[in-house]
């Protein structure tokens, strides 16, 4: 057995690093390409609040990260009632076996209770193991277990569970010992062996893990600690000089990751550390302050950890006043938010308490869903892009949180009119030089994407009126001469937003009739698109009665691939010509209504393959259809606009859906996926003609909108992140090699024994998107059935949260989301595709009898 002092020696040399190899870590880290792009979502440890379990960070190496979870556990031990288990874990150590943190909690924990006076009534049960090690560790180090009894108070026991998940000989930063020792650990094997650490028998009442050097320390994969962790923390601060600086960047590094520190504690070096913290942190946090540990290596810290135990005490209490408070709040969120939130697109009257889902955090593309009681939390992909604006993986999210933060630390927020900083620049400039490239040169932005349209639909208008000689100048600026009625071509089951000028610009539907907007009166001409989607494992179209040729071709009708779909030889073909006179036939008509009535826009939502509605059921509209209705209407000078709100940057596999149709619009909109879904932001892109529409001597002639909040600094930073993230191949391993479009998301197999199910009627596979439509009859069909609300919850039990729309269910991943991410939620899907499709049938038979 070591004496503590060797112990106590080691637990300090550990921590150097060799400067050298420092220095390229750095490198590494400010290096965004070279860092991990797709760590596994690691904040989801927790799968229980059975009791508090708690992460020790250290605000550098040495400040005594083990003694206050040696003192920690013993006043836990110490002042319990009853017979309690007290887990301590150290997922990695180097220097090991002679430096070992789990062996010294074990042995300072049960030298403190044997000396404690008086005795206390009951005994102590103590273990120390470890687990797992690199080749240079021997084996005789790995496995077995020491274990001893202390005190003698009868049959009562409490236990110590001590534990070494990953260990390396060389006392060095994890990653290099990984580097010299061999014995690599990734992200993945390292969480998910800790989670199996938190899942080992009954769980324990109390459970610490203690992290490896400071909070940015490296792991043996070289990912930084903080980015592979996230639950509940205590921070060691350092009481030393320079520690105030040092704590305030720890606990900042940690809060900006999305932690909940609940309490700093720091050693009193004489320079009253505590006092600068307490004002920075303004009582938010609580800190907490231990007696000068002793520097004499043959000190045995016992009188020490006696002076110590009513701090521990103090910390024990915080760390349960904070664990009851959080669980209390999350047991409580389902009702308090039926009482006082008014949720969107939701009918509170078919909504029961025990189907909200409680979200405690995300990371990535996961949520910790808070399941109640002693369940804890479960994870679920976010199968909605939470309201498709999500891509980012979890590593992008912190990028985003980062820039955002200094991007508001250094502007706040300011005014735009006249006024230029570097977000919103930038901004722009990616824009134009991105989705805006060769056509668009002016960037107008926003706040939401249904102000987006707004602005889209005022450009179109004065372009139109100028176009046309309906615009007159007069001394007071520009003005109507004729009371001219300008109205929008459109198509049926198209959505544009909520507002009500967006509203106006689609067909009438469930969002536009009187009970939601009693103003609507349909200012356009709607037209029906034929589709393009996937049934019995075959790409096929469908057209609408008005839309029926004559003669028809096989070939017209039925397609082997997405590529034939898209091929531009279609434009040649008799159907083209078809759709050429319909949209004539139509356009004729309209005009005969009356000379001041005028379609002054076309608005469409264009897409990689085809246009999805998304709103309205995620309908694929032909492509073909889409560039010949374009051509008609730029040909008549009719200004086009694309609505890629949803449809931008890479949702649907392309980063703009203009280059891949092959043809230009005059204005388009972008919005949701633009910053990551990490914050609002809208931009409305046109051409030079547009531009010019508006330039003249009156401000009466301006475009006379905008928003308190346009180009809002933080908004832009984000979006400049984004747009840069999702099409880099070094951070995006989903570009194909000419960046041009992203590789196949969904397997094509699956896809077809999907789409060839007895359930589903038919299927869309596009870029990130997956829709499926089910076989549903009457009332069950439409945006108003809850026909599939059986489906969505089994899916949502099972880790996928999914909304439906209608008859209608959609997966939805990022364009970071690796393939085999993808695969997964296909083959959960189609498992409950199978039960749902017998829960149905025998619901049918049931109601024959």
């Amino acid at each position: 057995m070591l004496p503590v002092s060797s112990i106590l020696i080691t637990f300090r040399s550990s921590r150097h690093h060799h400067h050298h190899h420092h220095h390229r870590l750095l490198r590494r880290f400010f290096s965004s390409t070279a860092r991990p792009i797709t760590p596994p979502p690691l904040d989801h440890l927790l799968s229980t609040l059975s009791h508090p379990i708690y992460m020790i960070w250290g605000s550098n190496t040495g400040v005594g990260k083990t003694l206050v979870s040696a003192g920690l556990a013993d006043s836990v031990l110490s002042t319990s009632a009853r017979p309690i288990t007290f887990n301590y874990i150290k997922p990695v150590q180097t220097g090991f076996p002679l430096d070992s943190d789990s062996r010294f909690v074990y042995r300072k924990v049960s030298e403190i209770f044997a000396a404690r006076k008086p005795k206390p009534n009951f005994t102590l049960s103590a273990s120390n193991r470890a687990i797992k090690g690199s080749s240079s560790v021997g084996l005789g180090e790995l496995g077995a277990c020491e274990e001893r009894v202390v005190g003698e108070g009868g049959v009562v026991e409490s236990q110590l569970r001590c534990e070494t998940v990953f260990s390396w000989r060389e006392a060095i930063s994890p990653h290099l010992a990984v580097e010299r020792e061999g014995g690599p650990v990734g992200d993945a094997e390292l969480v998910e062996s800790l989670r199996r650490c938190l899942g080992v028998g009954d769980g324990g009442d109390w459970t610490i893990i203690e992290t490896a050097g400071g909070v940015a320390s490296p792991g043996p994969s070289g990912t930084l600690q903080c980015d592979l962790y996230r639950l509940p923390a205590i921070l060691v601060g350092d009481g030393r000089l320079g520690g105030i600086s040092g704590t305030i960047s720890a606990y900042e590094c940690l809060t900006l990751r999305g932690y909940d520190v609940v309490a700093v504690i720091l050693e009193d070096r004489g320079l009253a550390n505590e006092l600068p913290l307490m004002s920075y942190l303004r009582k938010r946090v609580p800190v907490l302050v231990l007696p000068t540990i002793p520097e004499d290596p043959s000190n045995n810290l016992i009188k020490w950890f006696g002076e110590s135990h009513g701090v521990f005490c103090s910390l024990k209490e915080t760390i349960l006043s904070a664990y009851s408070e959080r669980v209390k709040r999350l047991h409580e969120m389902p009702q308090k938010a039926g009482n006082i939130l008014w949720w969107p697109f939701t009918q509170h009257g078919l909504v029961q308490e025990e189907n909200v889902t409680v979200i405690d955090s995300r990371c990535g593309e996961n949520f910790a869903v808070y399941k109640g009681g002693n369940h804890g939390f479960v994870e679920q992909f976010d199968a909605c892009a939470s309201w498709w604006t999500q891509g980012p993986n979890a590593t992008l999210q912190v990028e985003l949180a980062r820039d955002m933060g200094y991007t508001a630390a250094r502007f706040g927020h300011v005014m735009f009119p006249e006024n230029v900083y570097e977000p919103a620049l930038k901004c722009a400039e990616l824009l134009l030089q991105g989705v805006g490239q060769g056509w668009a040169s002016r960037a107008y932005f926003s706040d939401n994407g249904s102000t987006a349209i707004e602005i889209a639909l005022k450009m179109a208008f004065r372009k139109f009126a100028l176009d046309h000689g309906i615009l007159l100048n007069s001394q007071h600026g520009s003005m109507f001469g004729r009371p001219n009625e300008f109205k929008v071509l459109a198509l049926n089951g198209s959505y544009h937003g909520d507002t009500l000028g967006a509203m106006e610009a689609q067909a009438p539907s469930s969002y536009t009739g009187f009970l939601q907007q009693p103003w609507y009166t349909g200012r356009g001409l709607f037209l029906d698109p034929p589709t393009v989607f996937i049934s019995d494992g075959h790409w096929t179209l469908s057209l609408t009665n008005a839309l029926q040729p004559e003669v028809l071709r096989s070939e017209d009708m039925t397609f082997t691939s997405s590529d034939e779909v898209l091929c531009r030889s279609r434009d040649h073909s008799n159907l083209a010509r078809h759709y050429s006179a319909y949209i004539v036939q139509k356009l004729s008509s309209f005009s005969q209504l009356g000379s001041f009535t005028l379609i002054g826009a076309l608005i469409i939502e264009p897409g990689k393959t085809a246009l999805i509605q998304a709103a309205g059921g995620m309908h694929m509209i032909d492509p073909l259809f889409q560039r010949v209705l374009v051509k008609e209407c730029q040909s008549r000078k009719i200004p086009v606009i694309f609505d890629e709100v949803f449809t931008g940057f890479w949702r649907l596999g392309s980063e703009s859906a203009a280059e891949i149709l092959g043809c230009l619009p005059d204005i388009a909109c972008f919005g949701k996926l633009m910053t990551g879904g990490i914050i609002p932001l809208a931009a409305t892109l046109a051409t030079d003609a547009v531009y010019n529409a508006f330039k003249g001597d009156s401000k009466l002639v301006a475009l006379l909108h905008g928003h308190s909040y346009s180009a809002h600094a933080m908004g832009c930073a984000a979006a400049a992140k984004a747009i840069q993230w999702f099409k880099d191949p070094l951070t995006n391993h989903n570009i194909s090699v000419d960046q041009r479009q992203l590789i196949e998301l969904w397997d094509s197999e699956l896809v077809q024994k999907i789409s060839s199910h007895l359930a589903v009627k038919r299927v869309v596979p596009l870029g990130t998107l997956f829709a499926v439509e089910l076989h549903a009859e009457g009332s069950d069909v439409g945006y108003s059935s809850l026909y599939a609300s059986s489906l969505i919850q089994k899916l949502r039990a099972g880790g996928i949260y999914t909304r439906p729309l209608g008859n209608v269910i959609y997966l939805m991943c990022g364009p970071c989301t690796p393939p085999h991410i993808c695969n997964q939620l296909l083959k959960k899907l189609y498992g409950q595709l199978h039960e749902f499709s017998q829960s149905r049938w025998a619901e049918v038979c049931s109601v024959e009898v």
